[in-house]
C-alpha cells in the first residue's frame, strides 16, 4: 500500500506540472481541500489526457476501466493508485456523489464521439460535463452555506468553458478536428468552417466573437456569486481561476482576431496581478 505522503507528493507534483492556469489558484488552498482538489484535477487530467492517446476505437474499453477506477474510489479500495488514494479520501470526507465522477467520463466520450455541435443547447451540455460539474465538486470539497452555490458553481465552470473554446478556436479544428463554435452561429454570423483552420477573418467575425464573449460574461456575472457563499479562503482559490480566464476573454474581446492567429494566454506577471487581487479582494 503506497504510503500518505507518497500518495500527497505524487498529486501535488502532477499538478503543478500539468494544471496550468488553475494551479496559481490550488496553492491558495489549505492543505487538504489543496489535496482533494488535486487529485479531483490529477483524474480528470488522466482520463483526458489517455482519452487522446489511446484513439477512438480503443476508448470504450479504456473509459470502461476508468469507470471501474471511479468505483474503486468510492468503495474505498483505491490500491497502489496514489490519485485514488487522496481522490478516496476527498469522495468520504466532502460527500462527493459518485454519479458527478461519472459525469466527467460522460464529458471525456462525447469529446470522442461528437466533434460539432448545431446550437448552444448541444454545446452546453457538453461544458456541463467536462467543466461545470467540476466546479460543483469544488465547491463541495470548499464546503457551502445554500444549496444555490451549487448552481453558481456550475455558471462559473461554464463561463471558463466558453472562454477556453474561444482561446482554442485554431487549435481544435487544426489539431483534434473539432468545432465548438455552435454551427448555426456560424452560420449565422456567415463564417464558413474553412475559416477557422485556415486563419481568415470575415465580415461577421468581430460579432462572431462579440455574441460569444457577452455569453461567457453573463455565466461570469452569476458564477462570481459563488463567492457568497463559500469560505474566504478557497474564495480566493475560486477569484484567482476566474480571474485569470477572464482575463482571457478580455484579451479575446479587445483583439477579436486572436483565436484565429494564435492560442491566448497570460504573462506570469500579468497572472500574478490577478493572484494579489484575489487575495486582498478575500482579505
Amino acid at each position: 500500500m503506497m504510503s500518505q505522503q507518497r500518495a500527497e507528493r505524487f498529486n501535488r507534483d502532477m499538478a503543478k506540472r500539468e494544471a496550468g492556469n488553475f494551479y496559481w489558484g490550488f496553492i491558495s488552498l489549505a492543505h487538504g481541500e489543496r489535496m482533494a482538489i488535486y487529485a479531483l484535477y490529477n483524474f480528470a487530467r488522466q482520463v483526458d489526457d489517455e482519452a487522446d492517446a489511446v484513439g477512438v476505437e480503443n476508448l470504450p474499453a479504456r473509459l470502461a476501466v476508468h469507470r471501474e477506477r471511479i468505483s474503486r474510489c468510492v468503495r474505498g479500495e483505491p490500491g497502489d493508485d496514489p490519485i485514488l488514494r487522496i481522490l478516496g479520501e476527498a469522495v468520504d470526507r466532502y460527500a462527493i456523489p459518485e454519479a458527478e465522477l461519472q459525469m466527467l467520463i460522460d464529458g471525456v466520450e462525447m469529446d470522442f464521439t461528437k466533434s460539432r455541435y448545431q446550437t448552444f443547447d448541444e454545446l452546453r451540455t457538453y461544458c456541463t460535463l467536462v467543466a461545470s460539474v467540476v466546479g460543483r465538486m469544488c465547491v463541495r470539497i470548499f464546503g457551502f452555506d445554500d444549496p444555490i452555490a451549487l448552481k453558481r458553481a456550475d455558471d462559473l465552470g461554464m463561463a471558463l468553458q466558453l472562454t477556453n473554446i474561444l482561446r482554442d478556436v485554431r487549435e481544435d479544428i487544426s489539431d483534434m478536428g473539432r468545432v465548438y463554435l455552435p454551427q448555426n452561429e456560424l452560420e449565422r454570423f456567415g463564417i464558413p468552417e474553412a475559416a477557422l483552420s485556415a486563419g481568415e477573418i470575415y465580415p461577421g467575425w468581430t460579432d462572431l466573437i462579440a455574441y460569444n464573449v457577452a455569453r461567457a460574461r453573463r455565466f461570469f456575472t452569476t458564477g462570481y456569486d459563488v463567492l457568497r457563499h463559500i469560505p474566504r479562503r478557497p474564495g480566493a482559490c475560486v477569484a484567482t481561476m476566474a480571474g485569470i480566464y477572464e482575463e482571457l476573454l478580455k484579451k479575446i474581446e479587445r483583439d477579436p482576431a486572436l483565436p484565429l492567429r494564435a492560442r491566448a494566454a497570460l504573462s506570469k506577471s500579468e497572472k500574478l496581478r490577478v493572484v494579489v487581487r484575489s487575495w486582498l479582494s478575500s482579505a
